[in-house]
């Protein structure tokens, strides 16, 4: 119940590939085999077009790159790139003053209570009865959890708007100094499984059809607070950049009867150049048309499309996956400042079987300026192959 502590500890299980019942997992089959592939003339017209774009070197100069699922294309600004790579160009997240700032008695997460924080929701301690990780409300959130009642909405002539209403949580870690990429990989599944274990109450709740799960680190990716720290927001709309996603894999699947992410996925691995690291359960890549150098995704093998539904070994291994995607980009870039979250179907009670969910980590390598705000095209200074090569050799 919620208000209630909960002890929890997992224990690593050994790993194996759960079953998927077939209605979540869309049949793969290679993109070039689908029946509605032209015949004849058209079709030889097609393979000399492959044959051409295969001999050409990708990431050998600027190009404009379309996203699979989303439609967007994005600049992949080769040409900027051909000076040495320079890592110290890259701001750590916090400087030593920000630091010095929130620390010992100063930290308002390490002893939460003193600090007058809300009542917790969720705890998990050690063997120790040390608190390990904590889930309470946050002081000043986003939106305010609803009294009661349908939710207000209002008209102003043409304008349209309603109460912003729904549930803003914290999600902290015990150490003050150690962030995810620094914890043990079953801490990392431990936070995971908070995640998870938060979600199945939440989506629950009256009105709730999304819920959000992010992390922020450093000021420049939005952070005030040094503590290690991620946010659960449990909202009454689906986000245009949620909807975006979800029609783009909609739109796929009906066209092709494939996951588009499934199909991405298993491109990835054939052609290897943008893997970053992988286990049994979990890939981690650099994007075909990332947004910003370094960018990665944190995505299952296997057609997964609630991550509400993933099983303890899941957990563990999505821990080890997101933990060392942090750590090789920390290692490159000197611990810069970036966000990460977590897209899964939302959770208004229709199917969502063609989605894929996923965690996606942005790196704060670039700002918009007046071409990316007056167009919406991002521009990725680095190109996703050459950042994944780096990423991967450390």
């Amino acid at each position: 119940m919620e208000g209630d502590k909960i002890k929890i500890s997992i224990v690593k299980p050994k790993i194996t590939k759960p079953k998927v019942k077939s209605k979540d997992k869309p049949k793969i089959k290679p993109e070039g085999k689908s029946k509605g592939k032209p015949e004849g003339k058209s079709k030889k017209k097609v393979e000399n077009i492959s044959k051409r774009k295969s001999k050409k070197k990708i990431g050998s100069k600027s190009q404009l790159r379309h996203d699979l699922v989303s439609g967007d294309w994005v600049v992949i600004a080769g040409s900027r790139n051909r000076r040495p790579f320079d890592p110290g160009k890259f701001k750590p997240a916090w400087t030593e003053e920000e630091i010095e700032k929130q620390s010992g008695d100063k930290c308002l997460f390490c002893e939460p209570e003193k600090s007058g924080q809300k009542k917790d929701v969720l705890i998990y301690k050690t063997i120790d009865d040390d608190w390990s990780l904590r889930i309470f409300p946050n002081k000043y959130p986003a939106f305010e959890r609803p009294k009661g009642g349908p939710i207000a909405e209002y008209n102003e002539g043409p304008y349209y708007w309603m109460d912003s209403v729904g549930y803003h949580e914290l999600v902290v870690t015990r150490d003050h100094d150690e962030d995810l990429s620094e914890l043990d990989p079953l801490k990392v599944a431990e936070v995971l499984d908070a995640y998870q274990t938060r979600y199945l109450d939440l989506m629950t709740k009256k009105s709730i059809n999304y819920i959000n799960i992010f992390y922020n680190h450093g000021p420049a990716a939005g952070s005030s607070i040094y503590h290690p720290h991620s946010q659960l927001a449990a909202i009454p709309v689906i986000s245009p950049y949620i909807r975006l996603e979800l029609d783009g894999a909609e739109r796929y699947f009906r066209s092709k009867k494939n996951c588009v992410y499934c199909v991405m996925l298993e491109h990835e691995l054939e052609q290897k150049k943008r893997i970053v690291f992988q286990n049994d359960d979990f890939v981690v890549f650099c994007p075909f048309a990332s947004r910003s150098a370094f960018e990665m995704w944190v995505t299952p093998r296997e057609h997964r499309p609630y991550f509400e539904r993933s099983v303890d070994a899941e957990k563990v291994s999505g821990g080890e996956a997101l933990r060392e995607a942090l750590r090789r980009l920390n290692k490159v870039l000197g611990n810069p400042a970036y966000n990460f979250y977590l897209h899964t179907s939302p959770c208004d009670g229709k199917d969502y079987r063609y989605y894929h969910w996923h965690i996606e980590i942005l790196p704060k390598t670039s700002i918009w300026a007046g071409f990316e705000l007056s167009t919406g095209i991002e521009i990725s200074t680095m190109e996703p192959e050459e950042a994944a090569k780096r990423l991967r050799n450390v």
